[in-house]
């Protein structure tokens, strides 16, 4: 095997984990973004539920209050998920851009320690697998909270149409 060829080998194998790790800075993106979100909630919530604690509240917005109520731990668990999704994401990008230094080293010194970027390849593609798997887990606690808004929203739309007189 002549030097040129060993030595594009070698730089494809150090670049072949870009893949991964343009694929974990996506999703650190997306799920930022997600964070963002769930805060933003928060702060819509809270100022509702201020609003309505100055306010002579009628008698059915103590079913906004519980719906209010019943979100928030949803968002303190979803908070909790995406910031665990986003440690493992960074992990997966530590450990990819490691893998690609690994190789370098590992082949200028022979391939003697062809095992570490094996190893590193393995803990930042387990690590992204990790985060992702997180945030599926936050994608249905979003959902979820989303269809019981939805289910109140019908409700009151209801009210609102049955208690307006409508031409006959």
């Amino acid at each position: 095997m002549n030097a040129t060829f060993a030595a594009s080998e070698v730089l494809g194998a150090m670049i072949t984990p870009a893949v991964l790790i343009s694929a974990s800075g996506t999703l650190v993106l997306s799920t930022s973004n997600r964070l963002t979100r769930v805060v933003d909630r928060v702060r819509a919530l809270a100022s509702e539920a201020e609003r309505m604690r100055k306010e002579k509240a009628a008698p059915e917005a103590e079913e906004r209050r519980q719906l209010i109520a019943s979100q928030l731990p949803v968002l303190s668990k979803r908070a909790l998920l995406l910031r665990s999704a986003l440690e493992a994401l960074y992990a997966a990008i530590g450990f990819l851009v490691a893998t690609s230094i690994a190789v370098g080293i590992s082949a200028a010194l022979g391939w003697a320690y062809g095992w570490v970027p094996v190893s590193t390849g393995l803990f930042g593609a387990t690590a992204l697998l990790w985060g992702s798997l997180l945030l599926v887990r936050e994608a249905r606690l979003a959902v979820g909270s989303t269809l019981q808004e939805m289910e109140f929203l019908g409700r009151e739309v209801s009210r609102g149409h049955s208690s307006s007189s409508l031409p006959t």
